[in-house]
């Protein structure tokens, strides 16, 4: 009961809250969304948090059937609930971070003209996201997948009146239809080489083949488009046109998470594919590496924090690659608490900036909004991997597994790792450094009335600073993430126990490193920023094509536009030019135009004249006499 009722309530919140807006006055029907469908959510995340419970101590892994799905012939899908271990954690890590943006988003989205429809959207991104991680088949999981990306749709462009908001939402959900397309040519070359599309069956007769390597690689692109790695990530950034909660629940605990809990979920098919396994390396420490090049130059408070969580996706899936799928998702459910903590942290700066988004034009602003400064901190050394903040347990363990695993690339993603967390902490401290320290650069009456935001935006931050700080030890405690055979996941994943046991006997260096390079950039921001403030303006004239290549993330946008864009538009408009408006309009256009003509050449006769009429009714009296005398002659009847 209580696993229907997490996935059932924000489907209720989604229902109630939009039906009421269409029928009642906007005042009531908006302060019934906030309040109704925030409470279903915090009554989801305490059935969640229950259900955890209950799995942690009695290792459940079994399936709830709610009905007979579909049934055509050999193909059978039932709509059925699993919990197991994974399950419970995206269960708890969904409906955590969903009821506390409804919370923020009470405060931040109170001037706005439809807090009706955003609050129904938000319960419904939510109902998706937990009908996909309940799934125990792929065209369940697969319907949750799709729901994800409508909802997507919807939130990225809810201020649909603005241009680049609209823009982003199609961007959006185009990059990730790519990414989609192949995770369905997936289901279906699973469903014809196993005959099934339930996770347990197809995993039981799973063997190494060509195929199953084709498999999986179709399973990781359907990944890399909704965990946006890179050449499916062109979409992360702009999303960020959605309002600031939006950007907290799809980029820090759901959406783009969505891939990692697939490609663990599909581990022991990743387990028969080395060459899937190789491919999922490389491109997660490649992405890691470069999204926070990217970050380093970015001035947009909210795409820095954005390219930071394409970043540290990209740690989750080279975790994956070298088969620590455990301690993937250990930094999964950590990355949820500090990046929303930035994220909701980004809009409270917004806030108090009247909508000002650019770094550049702020600084000096922790005497105006201490309490959120505090928590960037927070966020920032979580992000950053210091001790004792979450970072610094998940994303050691990701590295320490890179680099004692036994992968071809492990050594290689390590390496790529410890560059990529000494450019998160650059250009964490950058962002701190120019947001609050220094003298301002904000206009005068912006900065003088700068305020820290209402009690409904920061009790949110509060709750996520507190799990920024332990989530990281409690769950090193609770997922046994270094035991072999204690393991959470042990029976869910698929594990590399002998991997588990070596990142025990990890060289100290590798353990420190992280720590050490963090220390450093911290301490290289600190001259760039604070001190020598003309430091960066001289490197980046002096490095100016890496420069502006960060600055243009690296031009995919840009050779997108001419690759695929630009000839796609020329081919459709002359497709819409030729075949659309010549023959497929031009037909019964055409023939309307003759029927036009046609009429009124025929309307003339309708003169209002009696004597015309009367002309006529003789020329068709002779008509019919010479059709008549004819058509006797023929029969006979006159000679």
């Amino acid at each position: 009961m209580l696993l229907k009722l997490t996935v059932f309530l924000p489907l209720f919140g989604f229902l109630f809250s939009g039906i009421f807006s269409r029928i009642v006055e906007k005042k009531f029907s908006d302060k019934f969304a906030e309040y109704f469908s925030t409470a279903l959510l915090l009554t989801s995340a305490i059935c969640a948090a229950l259900t955890f419970a209950d799995v942690y101590q009695n290792k459940i892994n079994t399936n709830v059937v709610l009905i007979n799905w579909i049934s055509s012939g050999d193909f059978v899908a039932n709509w059925s609930l699993k919990l197991d271990s994974l399950t419970a954690i995206m269960l708890v890590v969904v409906t955590f971070v969903s009821s506390l943006v409804h919370i923020y988003s009470i405060g931040y989205m109170h001037e706005d003209e439809s807090i009706a429809r955003f609050m129904s959207y938000l319960s419904l991104f939510t109902f998706f996201m937990l009908a996909l991680v309940t799934a125990d088949n792929f065209v369940q999981l697969f319907f949750g997948w799709e729901g994800v990306g409508v909802a997507s749709y919807l939130l990225i462009g809810f201020w649909f009146k603005k241009q680049s908001a609209n823009a982003a939402a199609i961007k959006a959900f185009v990059a990730n239809r790519v990414g989609d397309f192949g995770l369905i040519l997936a289901i279906a070359l699973i469903y014809m080489t196993f005959g099934s599309v339930e996770f347990s069956k197809v995993f039981a007769v799973a063997t190494k083949s060509g195929t199953l390597d084709w498999i999986c690689i179709l399973l990781f692109i359907g990944a890399m488009g909704k965990s946006a790695q890179i050449g499916l990530h062109v979409w992360l950034a702009d999303a960020m046109e959605g309002p600031t909660p939006v950007s907290a629940l799809i980029h820090a605990a759901t959406m783009v998470t969505a891939g990692v809990f697939l490609v663990a979920r599909c581990s022991p098919l990743f387990e028969l594919s080395e060459i899937a396994l190789t491919v999922v390396t490389l491109v997660g420490a490649t992405t890691a590496l470069f999204a926070a090049t990217i970050a380093l130059t970015q001035n947009d408070i909210k795409k820095i924090i954005a390219y930071s969580t394409c970043s540290q996706l990209g740690y989750m899936f080279f975790a994956c690659g070298v088969s620590a799928y455990s301690a993937a998702i250990f930094h999964l459910a950590t990355h949820a608490f500090f990046k929303a903590l930035l994220f909701l942290g980004a809009g409270s700066v917004i806030h108090a900036m009247h909508h000002e988004q650019d770094i550049q034009k702020m600084g000096g602003l922790w005497r105006k909004i201490p309490i959120t400064y505090a928590m960037f901190w927070i966020g920032s050394l979580a992000l950053a991997g210091f001790p004792p903040f979450a970072g610094f347990y998940s994303k050691d363990v990701i590295l320490e597994a890179a680099f004692m695993s036994h992968s071809h690339f492990g050594k290689l993603a390590y390496a790529m790792g410890i560059t990529a967390a000494f450019l998160t902490a650059f250009y964490s401290w950058r962002l701190l450094f120019l947001t609050f320290h220094g003298k301002t650069r904000a206009d005068k009456h912006t900065f003088d009335h700068a305020h820290e935001s209402p009690l409904s935006m920061l009790i949110p931050l509060f709750v996520l600073a507190i799990g920024s700080i332990f989530a990281g030890m409690l769950g090193a405690k609770v997922f046994h993430m270094v035991s072999a055979e204690e393991n959470f996941f042990a029976g869910v994943i698929s594990q590399n126990l002998e991997l588990l046991e070596e990142i025990h006997h990890s060289p100290f260096l590798v353990k420190i490193s992280p720590l050490l390079v963090g220390v450093v950039a911290i301490a290289l921001a600190y001259v760039f920023y604070l001190v020598k403030t003309n430091l960066p303006k001289k490197l980046a004239n002096a490095l100016k094509p890496l420069y502006k290549l960060s600055l243009n993330k690296w031009y995919f946008d840009e050779i997108y536009q001419v690759a695929f864009v630009s000839p796609t538009k020329k081919i459709g408009n002359f497709l819409w030019r030729i075949i659309d408006v010549k023959f497929v309009d031009g037909l019964p256009n055409g023939a309307a135009t003759l029927c036009r003509i046609a009429s009124s050449r025929v309307s003339k006769l309708q003169t209002g004249y009696i004597f015309s009429y009367s002309f006529w009714m003789v020329i068709g009296v002779i008509v019919i006499s010479f059709f008549l005398i004819s058509s006797f002659k023929q029969i006979g009847i006159l000679n």
